[in-house]
């Protein structure tokens, strides 16, 4: 987790440079090359060296802990998977220094924009940029057998399906997905890889190849890694919300379920990435409607979130906070999601800042949200420290309003015309031009308190108790932070995972403290 907030760090820096040369109508502090090389590895970085991994990462640490088991199922293959990111991050970074720098084809690395290089080069952008999403892929799918492998065979007993909390069936639902889906990304970038180097023709469209084959196998991964991003922080508003709320998590088992049909559901949509990509009438139709369709299974997210809160006497502190700032923002995030869907809205827009603007709404202002919230919310249980919530609150507020300033602009310059991608634009889009630059610096700035918060809090902060949320996972059972194998002796599981004002799990008996009263009910 700590070594992908660094790569979110330097993807940060990127996007404040990209929305510095953006803050005026013509090209005047980044070459056009370097631009395009920025935007490239902004994207890249964000998904597949900080969102992705982190979650990943998350899962590792909580796990484990909320299905009572001693460690993952195959700690090596864990090791493993772990110690390919780094490296792949940094040859990723290493491209900045290559004579004509890094990949600018986008983070989606389109043929034939994709395999212009110049000649005699075999070490390039591209080839690099290909080599370390490759590592990162093997590396993902190894974490996906060890995560499947971990929630089938490895939970305590008594811990049924059923027993599960709503986010250890969000990383599962997530982690089947990287199993179907991610061969067919990393087969194409290594056809990709043959086309660029060693004189195939798989996507070259002069000498009998064909592009359009590229995008199906890219967007067949790369729609469905929407959701490996978004399940495992629709599993963290899960736990964050109840907790905060003093309310059971209003249908568990339909939220459960729901977890699955979204990761069933994405595996059917890819297309409409490329409704103008010479699509025929029939496949787009079909397309719009599973694109559409996976709006009911998040639809019942959203409900049973908001039945959560409702009524109930919120405990606003950070992890609060967060949760519902991002959950509020997937709203926004997904009603422009089914906009997109529907094939004329989607032509209309296409390749314009309504999609970028869309994006990171999902991306940034729900799924980073739900991060910062997993972070507080379990850091006194990974460090034994409890943080600041004075820095914690004003890192959300700089936060929320630095997100919102940011990339809602960009849907109304969408909805102008303004196209992504370019460094340059008309003059009449400068004023929602400068309204997003300011926003973007304001996050920049947002991330300072967070990081002396966190390093603060860490070496100086007060030691936490075992649960001071008051919380009823079974993470919350072990000491702050956890032995080496997470607990003395393996519990028995004999209760739902949410028993928020259920008589029958909250008397206190005299002298009794709220602590063992939990310790007691899992251990009975």
């Amino acid at each position: 987790m700590v070594t992908t907030f660094i790569f979110f760090l330097i993807g940060g820096l990127l996007a404040m440079l990209i929305r510095a040369e953006l803050i005026t109508p013509p090209s005047n502090l980044l070459d056009r090359p370097l631009y395009n090389g920025l935007f490239t590895l902004h994207g890249t970085i964000m998904i597949f060296l900080w969102i992705i991994p982190f979650n990943a990462g998350l899962a590792n640490y909580l796990v484990p802990l909320m299905l009572g088991a001693r460690d993952m199922a195959f700690p090596l293959v864990n090791a493993i998977s772990f110690w390919m990111i780094p490296p792949a991050g940094v040859l990723l970074l290493s491209s900045f220094f290559l004579p004509n720098g890094t990949a600018q084809s986008g983070w989606w690395s389109y043929p034939p924009i994709s395999l212009q290089i110049p000649p005699g080069q075999p070490i390039n952008g591209e080839f690099i940029w290909i080599l370390s999403l490759v590592i990162i892929g093997i590396s993902s799918i190894m974490g996906a057998v060890n995560f499947v492998s971990t929630i089938f065979w490895m939970r305590a007993p008594g811990m049924t399906f059923f027993r599960m909390p709503v986010f250890v069936w969000s990383v599962f639902s997530a982690q089947l997905l990287q199993l179907v889906n991610l061969p067919s990304l990393t087969g194409a970038l290594i056809l990709l890889l043959f086309d660029l180097n060693f004189g195939t023709q798989f996507f070259k469209p002069l000498e009998n190849g064909d592009p359009i084959i590229y995008q199906h196998l890219f967007w067949f991964y790369s729609h469905p890694a929407v959701y490996i991003m978004a399940l495992p922080a629709f599993g963290i508003f899960a736990e964050v919300l109840p907790a905060f709320s003093r309310n059971p998590l209003f249908g568990y088992r339909s939220l459960a379920v729901a977890s699955l049909g979204i990761a069933i559901v994405s595996i059917f949509v890819w297309v409409h990435h490329m409704f103008t990509s010479a699509t025929p009438s029939w496949m787009r139709i079909l397309f719009m409607f599973t694109s559409m369709l996976v709006a009911v299974p998040t639809g019942v997210k959203a409900f049973g979130w908001t039945a959560t809160v409702w009524k109930s006497k919120l405990h606003l502190e950070t992890p609060m906070l967060f949760a519902l700032g991002g959950a509020a923002m997937f709203l926004l995030g997904g009603v422009t999601g089914v906009m997109l869907a529907a094939v004329p809205f989607d032509i209309h827009v296409h390749n314009t800042y309504f999609i970028v603007g869309h994006f990171h709404y999902i991306v940034f202002n729900t799924i980073t949200m739900a991060i910062f919230a997993a972070i507080y919310f379990w850091f006194p249980k990974i460090t034994g420290r409890m943080y600041a919530e004075g820095w914690g609150k004003l890192h959300f507020w700089l936060t929320f309003i630095g997100a919102n300033l940011t990339f809602f602009p960009m849907l109304p310059l969408g909805l102008q015309g303004m196209v992504r991608r370019i460094s340059s634009y008309e003059p009449e889009y400068q004023g929602w031009n400068i309204v997003a630059s300011l926003g973007a610096f304001l996050l920049g700035v947002s991330t300072l308190p967070f990081i002396g918060n966190m390093v603060g809090s860490l070496l100086y902060g007060q030691r936490a108790v075992n649960n001071p949320w008051h919380a009823t996972g079974l993470e919350w059972t072990t000491t702050s932070p956890p032995p080496r194998e997470n607990f003395a002796e393996i519990p028995v599981v004999k209760r739902p995972p949410y028993d928020y004002g259920d008589p029958k799990y909250s008397v206190i008996e005299p002298n009794e403290s709220e602590e063992e009263r939990r310790r007691e009910i899992w251990e009975r």
